[in-house]
């Protein structure tokens, strides 16, 4: 069965690809225009536009492609009238609706359209289901008092997930001092490393914390102590309630693991079963030299 890769940003379309070369599997990497993977070499390519959708999926079709696999993040495109095509006009008003429920509609609505035409949508974990580490602390020691930390973190995804793209936040002591955005779980590090609990550099506060972090504020400043440490706490991720597995299922790599050492966490805890760990390997490395631990956190979805 012929196998497409809709390839978007970041390091695991070009693992997925390794993978599926090593046993004999050549697939057809797809990109959008606009954002093109960091996926090398020889390969059959196809890139489309959003607004050419219906032309794309007549294409896959002519191909042969039964199966479909999305991976890397993806971000929405701005769209151009003027690129649709007649094969897409009858597609807009489900895609207008679906985008109008926000990126996971949208991408919910896509693979609907996929599966009606015959073509199964498959996760990446089902090509490599070594991106889905078993439970357990993989390197360091977890630190005391983490329960409360998780709560705080748990508590902020619940209500991220409600509008917000991010499966990721920051907590040190039990505050929530960043929660991802669109711009991804290594630009709210990197704000962090930058300039601390309020750098702007891609990440944004828990809007339901501002209050409490503000009376906090007050009572420190009174007592002549910082609320929040300005090094340690941990990087929780998790996915959405209800997320579907196949698309946009929350990964960390290498990248990440240098993000966390450099923004001075004391490790990372990610949900077991609902996040792709991607060179293992290398990351133990990393959070190991830095004595940071990674828990895979058993039941740890939201």
């Amino acid at each position: 069965m012929a196998l497409a890769l809709i390839a978007g940003l970041g390091g695991l379309p070009p693992y997925l690809v390794k993978v599926l070369l090593a046993r004999g599997e050549v697939p057809l990497v797809c990109e959008l225009v606009q954002f093109l993977s960091e996926v090398t070499g020889d390969l059959p390519r196809l890139g489309f536009r959003l607004e050419g959708f219906g032309s794309f999926l007549a294409e896959l079709q002519v191909r042969g492609i039964t199966r479909l696999c999305l991976a890397g993040a993806m971000r929405r495109p701005v769209v151009d009238p003027a690129f649709v095509d007649a094969a897409t006009a009858p597609f807009i008003p489900r895609l207008q609706g679906a985008m109008a429920k926000g990126d996971e509609g949208l991408l919910r609505e896509i693979i609907a359209i996929f599966e009606e035409v015959g073509i199964a949508v498959i996760g990446a974990a089902e090509i490599a289901p070594e991106l889905l580490p078993a439970p357990g602390v993989r390197t360091g020691v977890l630190p005391e008092g983490i329960e409360a930390g998780l709560a705080a973190a748990t508590a902020a995804l619940e209500r991220m997930s409600r509008d917000d793209p991010g499966r990721a936040v920051v907590v040190r002591g039990a505050r929530v001092v960043a929660q991802e955005d669109a711009r991804g779980t290594d630009a709210m590090l990197a704000g962090l490393s930058v300039g601390g609990e309020d750098s702007g550099g891609g990440w944004s506060l828990d809007p339901f914390d501002i209050a409490d972090q503000m009376v906090g504020g007050a009572a420190d400043w009174l007592s002549g102590q910082d609320s929040v440490p300005e090094s340690g706490g941990l990087l929780y991720l998790a996915p959405r309630p209800g997320q579907d597995p196949r698309a946009d299922m929350p990964v960390i790599g290498p990248e990440t693991a240098r993000a966390v050492v450099t923004a001075r966490l004391d490790g990372v805890v990610i949900a077991a079963g609902g996040v792709m760990l991607i060179h293992p390997e290398e990351v133990r490395g990393i959070l190991g030299a830095a004595g940071c631990f990674l828990w895979v956190r058993p039941g740890g979805t939201v």
